[in-house]
């Protein structure tokens, strides 16, 4: 007998409410394979999702939104990875960590991440 997290309702839907997934769980809704989802978070660093104290990476809603994307750049709209990537830049949504509401303490990239396009945007005013 399978065994389901959800009592009712579609398996590859997220569930309401839910703050964090597991890499199969998000395998299963985006209907990318786990190893693929590991790969593209060395190609969009960006994308790396935070980590338990298990080590078990912990993915939120935003970032199946974002794995959705890429699936749809990768293989609807036959994008290279680095075409993606650059596309994905010109989106913006590699910025999207640093939005009001996230928890820049506990993402330390999203700090990075902001700290570096300061200190860009301060160099090109010179």
């Amino acid at each position: 007998m399978e065994r389901r997290s959800r009592a009712a309702g579609d398996p590859d839907k997220p569930e309401e409410g839910k703050r964090y997934y597991r890499i199969g769980e998000v395998s299963k809704i985006t209907g990318v394979k786990p190893y693929v989802l590991r790969y593209w978070e060395t190609e969009f660093r960006w994308m790396a999702p935070a980590k338990s104290r298990s080590k078990q990476r912990m993915y939120r809603q935003r970032d199946i939104e974002t794995i959705h994307l890429i699936k749809k750049l990768l293989y609807e709209q036959r994008f290279t990875i680095a075409g993606a990537r650059q596309r994905l830049r010109e989106m913006g949504v590699g910025r999207a960590a640093e939005a009001p509401g996230v928890d820049i303490e506990s993402h330390p990239r999203a700090h990075l991440r902001r700290i570096k396009a300061e200190l860009q945007a301060l160099r090109a005013m010179l």
